[in-house]
């Protein structure tokens, strides 16, 4: 039976990781808890790995324990020139077109990082919605409060019917075990992270038409 709904990530899923944005994008994540927070290079360290280790997010951590606004954090953190990063990709553009699932971005960004993402890419009309942080609040990916939003965000009562793909081998090992279908885009994680692995977005029928 074919999949009614594909949950997309977004950073480092809808484009590829060697284009440098999301490193730039944790540059300006420590930038602002130095600047913001008035952290050392050490405690930032410390912290931004504790934090994605039991909140699921740096910004998540943040909220926590430190009382961070999240608009400021997040316009902060995103302001960054994307066409020096990402360009248009008619090839990934074609393959979305053809597919015949409802498509939403799942991203722990914002929706405003995540069109002007889109709007890069030459995605624009691409996807039927946006699930984001602000959406699953206080949740994100990979904890099961944020999938369950999803399924209700997407009118589905069956995981097994929806897809979700993430660069993140936690958060495809947790939609593994809540019953989607779950698809590891790169080479991180294991064969018990994910349903199927994917090395280009482009090849996603491959999987999907394999299944």
């Amino acid at each position: 039976m074919p999949f009614s709904t594909i949950f997309f990530d977004l950073d480092e899923t809808l484009y590829p990781a060697s284009c440098g944005l999301w490193p730039a994008i944790k540059e300006r994540i420590n930038l602002y808890m130095g600047e913001r927070l008035g952290l050392t290079p050490e405690q930032i360290e410390i912290l931004r790995d504790r934090y994605f280790r039991e909140y699921g997010t740096t910004l998540r951590g943040l909220q926590a324990n430190h009382y961070v606004s999240e608009e400021d954090y997040l316009a902060f953190v995103h302001d960054l020139p994307l066409a020096d990063y990402l360009q248009p990709d008619p090839e990934l553009r074609a393959m979305l077109e053809a597919l015949a699932a409802q498509k939403l971005i799942f991203t722990n960004a914002d929706a405003a990082h995540a069109y002007r993402v889109i709007h890069a890419l030459g995605l624009d009309g691409c996807f039927n919605a946006i699930l984001d942080v602000h959406v699953v609040e206080p949740y994100c990916k990979p904890m099961r409060q944020a999938f369950e939003i999803a399924l209700e965000f997407a009118a589905e009562s069956d995981p097994g019917q929806c897809v979700v793909i993430d660069d993140l081998p936690h958060t495809t090992r947790a939609a593994r075990e809540m019953g989607f279908f779950s698809i590891l885009l790169g080479e991180n994680g294991s064969g018990e992270d994910a349903d199927a692995r994917l090395a280009r977005l482009v090849d996603l029928p491959k999987i999907l038409d394999g299944r």
